[in-house]
């Protein structure tokens, strides 16, 4: 709807909008369409089936005819402009993927990057230090993409302001003297914290990368992986407590 806004105030031009279906979400849209339909911009309701260069008498001689369905009118009407004007849909980047995995973060059905939480950490991802802003997360307006960046970028200086990085405290650990080098755990780590080490011929987990999801530790094969916070004896203390008291 902008682009009508402005070429009818900079040029007086009758501008048609074709549409299918019309949206406005958001602050202050539903004024900005209710401004358009004041200004007198045409919309539309119907799918162009077809822009010809060919006229059916002098009023649209040296013109592009559009041919078009209008489904609130009830009949199919040719009109004739100087300009046609295609808004096409946003997709995602085709290198979207090859980010994703540089950066270990996830990706929506739809191709776009996927934020930690939409409402709680709506510009963070599931990697500390990368965040979100802008298109790379779905379509958006000028308005929220702004925003969206300052949000971002006030993401970043808390991370520099603090001085520090916090890290999780429930993080895995190998027991080196039970592991047997099955690399088991290597392919199941989600963010990418453990890595084989050849000469040792053990694994070896990464504390800063590591997020303490446990999943490593569940799938050893020789209970070689443990976890801080997380330890069996613990966590058979709280079974027992809570039997005790059942």
């Amino acid at each position: 709807m902008l682009p009508a806004h402005l070429i009818k105030e900079h040029t007086g031009a009758e501008v048609y909008n074709f549409y299918i279906d019309m949206r406005t979400p958001g602050k202050g849209f539903e004024e900005f369409y209710q401004k358009l339909l004041n200004e007198r911009v045409h919309f539309i309701r119907g799918r162009v089936a077809e822009i010809a260069d060919w006229g059916l008498d002098a009023t649209e001689e040296g013109k592009l005819v559009i041919r078009v369905e209008d489904t609130l009118a009830g009949k199919v009407r040719r009109i004739p402009v100087d300009m046609v004007v295609l808004s096409t849909g946003l997709e995602p980047q085709a290198d979207a993927n090859d980010i994703r995995r540089l950066f270990n973060i996830s990706c929506s059905s739809e191709g776009f990057f996927l934020e930690r939480h939409p409402k709680l950490a709506p510009v963070s991802t599931f990697t500390d230090g990368v965040f979100l802003a802008g298109c790379c997360q779905g379509p958006k307006d000028i308005p929220d993409t702004v925003a969206q960046a300052g949000a971002a970028a006030a993401e970043v200086l808390a991370l520099i302001d603090a001085g520090h990085v916090e890290t999780e405290p429930n993080t895995a650990y190998v027991l080196d003297e039970f592991c047997s080098g099955c690399k088991t755990c290597v392919g199941l780590c989600p963010y990418h914290a453990i890595t084989f080490q050849e000469e040792r011929r053990k694994s070896e987990i990464n504390q800063a990368l590591c997020k303490g999801c446990g999943t490593c530790v569940a799938a050893c094969p020789s209970a070689a992986i443990g976890q801080h916070l997380f330890e069996d004896s613990e966590i058979f203390e709280e079974v027992e407590g809570i039997l005790t008291y059942a």
